[in-house]
């Protein structure tokens, strides 16, 4: 039980990397407003899938930020937190679009490549992620830290699955 529960753990970011891939390669199907060839990027009237994109991110921000009923006193450390999830947000769906549009023409040399720049992207982003929680986590109160450590620990891997948005924390089942 344990060495599955490791595996899966181990197994998770790549699977959900996989799985980035797949969301973000629909974008590139999409010509964006103003791009050459393409008029805009969704039919009047609905959200483009960038405007999609950008509305789940702060939807989750929101939700964090209400989960874990964050003061006026806090605002200036959680600002700090939030701005860093948007702009992660903003480049790892430019760097999934850029590669999903460059997929098709790639042998697998190249496509390793660009993967691995992606991981990297992704690992880069959860660094500044952390060091932007850092101070946030030490002016939470006892009780936010509880919430906190709930939030960010794996305990809902099983709801990870469903966010194509792994660079985000998942909410936790209420």
């Amino acid at each position: 039980m344990k060495n599955t529960n490791r595996i899966r753990q181990i197994a998770m970011p790549a699977l959900l990397t996989l799985a980035l891939l797949g969301t973000f390669s629909a974008w590139s199907q999409t010509p964006a407003a103003g791009a050459p060839g393409g008029a805009t990027s969704a039919a009047p009237g609905k959200a483009s899938r960038a405007q999609k994109h950008e509305d789940f991110v702060e939807k989750r921000i929101g939700e964090m930020r209400t989960q874990l009923k964050i003061t006026d006193q806090q605002s200036q450390q959680w600002d700090t937190f939030a701005q860093t999830m948007r702009d992660n947000a903003e480049k790892a769906g430019q760097a999934f679009q850029d590669r999903a549009q460059k997929l098709s023409s790639m042998n697998a040399d190249d496509a390793m490549k660009s993967y691995a720049a992606v991981s990297q992207l992704h690992a880069d982003n959860m660094q500044k992620l952390a060091a932007a929680f850092s101070p946030l986590y030490a002016v939470l109160s006892d009780d936010q830290k509880k919430i906190a450590d709930k939030l960010f620990r794996n305990e809902h891997a099983g709801r990870r699955h469903q966010s194509p948005h792994k660079h985000l924390p998942a909410a936790p089942a209420n």
